[in-house]
């Protein structure tokens, strides 16, 4: 029996090792490769070419959506699996559209888990069904990759300048953004907007 290979990003130890070893008790499935950090992931997929990559959303180094992303265009023959605490609308979207094959939420059981890599690989799309029916009534993500550029570069309580600095923009044109991204999170000031659009998963 052919073994469907599984790359596993997760940053928590526990959870890493708890999910490693569900899926390894399956008789054709095995983990090949476990990473804590979301930069390690298109490195390790180059390295070890596995058949299917699941992966966290917030992980340190960049997201798991990024790192679906690079995956898509620097090892194709993956197929991507997101695995999340955070069934949120905006970030079902998202993933789709870096590439991902499937999203599910942590909360769901271990053979539900085993069977989405098997159909993934297969050729189709999982997505929790709950997740997906609040997607499509959220509505697309309002905010620009400027706007969520910036956003994020104000997550840390930076100053317009250091944000400036960061993204190569002028200061101006960071509070243009930040302004408009507040308008469109409804919110007052930046740090509301960064916790609306979080909240969301526009972020």
């Amino acid at each position: 029996m052919t073994k469907i290979r599984v790359l596993l990003a997760e940053d928590q130890g526990m959870m890493r090792g708890a999910l490693a070893l569900l899926l390894g008790m399956e008789p054709d499935i095995e983990v090949i490769a476990q990473v804590p950090t979301g930069d390690r992931i298109v490195p390790t997929a180059l390295t070890h070419q596995p058949d299917v990559a699941l992966l966290d959303i917030e992980l340190p180094g960049i997201s798991g959506l990024d790192a679906a992303a690079e995956l898509r265009d620097q090892v194709p023959g993956c197929r991507v699996l997101i695995l999340t605490t955070f069934g949120r609308p905006g970030y079902l979207r998202r993933a789709m559209e870096a590439g991902a094959a499937g999203f599910l939420v942590k909360d769901g059981p271990v053979e539900e888990l085993a069977q989405a890599v098997r159909r993934v690989l297969a050729g189709e799309t999982v997505v929790d069904p709950v997740l997906a029916a609040a997607a499509l009534s959220a509505g697309p993500n309002p905010l620009t990759p400027r706007e969520r550029d910036v956003l994020n570069g104000a997550v840390d309580g930076a100053t317009v300048a250091d944000i400036a600095t960061r993204l190569h923009l002028s200061e101006s044109t960071v509070r243009n953004y930040l302004s408009s991204a507040i308008g469109k999170t409804g919110t007052r000031n930046r740090t509301e907007a960064v916790r609306e659009a979080r909240s969301r998963g526009w972020l």
